[in-house]
């Protein structure tokens, strides 16, 4: 093999894999990034949750997380038709199940199957899981948080609210991404999410800068918090998935 055939494939991105469970007898679906070398310590694994009406495939371009983030598992899970509870309230677009409860719980079982396999079979690292997801999918991650509240070792919702999910969540971790004109999810919206977290993580009243645009809060509870509130609207913003890796790479469970 030539020097520069063997360049090119080590410094090759990540490629898919397609991967599908039943569950409860109605087949699933994923988009799986698996690393090239795994550590004898396990990979840390990353679930990237798209929006209402979007797609796995979606998500992994946009996300883009294991292009960043090259040593993880990163998963994008494909959500089943909805109703929404902004848009589309007739359910015909893919999205996830707003709370516990909801729909038998379908989305909570699949994530269930979903980290079982790579536990099983990929050598997922149990102290470093990490969930983000934008709008409905951000909104399933406070919802994650909140039903399984010993699995993840920091969270990362964009564009959502998620306040009336944390009953049960215990302190983690959180990156929160929000739009000062988000039309959908206000930012009023949104604060009020934050500020739940904010007093569930006791975190400090007054921040200060983490990066370019963010801000932290010192935990008590060695669950800080960072906000990240750009300009924009409801668009998942291109700086996101930079900042969320950085900020996952600094949590893990002890």
């Amino acid at each position: 093999m030539n020097l520069l055939l063997l360049a090119l494939l080590l410094s090759a991105d990540p490629q898919p894999q397609r991967m599908e469970w039943t569950v409860e007898g109605t087949k699933r679906e994923a988009v799986v990034f698996l690393p090239a070398e795994a550590p004898e310590t396990g990979s840390p694994v990353v679930f990237g949750f798209h929006g209402h009406g979007g797609t796995m495939q979606n998500a992994a371009r946009t996300f883009q997380i294991q292009k960043r983030w090259p040593e993880a598992i990163v998963v994008y899970m494909q959500g089943l038709p909805t109703p929404g509870r902004l848009t589309d309230p007739e359910g015909k677009r893919p999205g996830w199940q707003h709370a516990q409860g909801e729909q038998e719980d379908r989305d909570l079982k699949f994530f269930d199957a979903v980290l079982a396999t790579l536990k099983e079979k990929h050598n997922a690292d149990a102290k470093r899981i990490y969930a983000t997801g934008h709008s409905n999918g951000g909104g399933f991650t406070y919802l994650l948080w909140g039903a399984r509240p010993d699995v993840f070792a920091a969270v990362a919702p964009s564009a959502a609210g998620g306040a009336r999910n944390l009953r049960g969540a215990k302190p983690c971790p959180m990156l929160h991404v929000a739009g000062e004109k988000d039309p959908l999810v206000t930012l009023d919206v949104q604060k009020r999410s934050i500020d739940a977290v904010l007093t569930l993580n006791g975190c400090e009243a007054e921040g200060m800068e983490w990066a370019k645009g963010c801000t932290i809060y010192a935990s008590s509870k060695n669950a800080p918090v960072v906000t990240f509130i750009h300009g924009g609207d409801h668009k998942y913003p291109a700086e996101a998935p930079e900042l969320i890796v950085k900020f996952f790479k600094e949590h893990a469970k002890k």
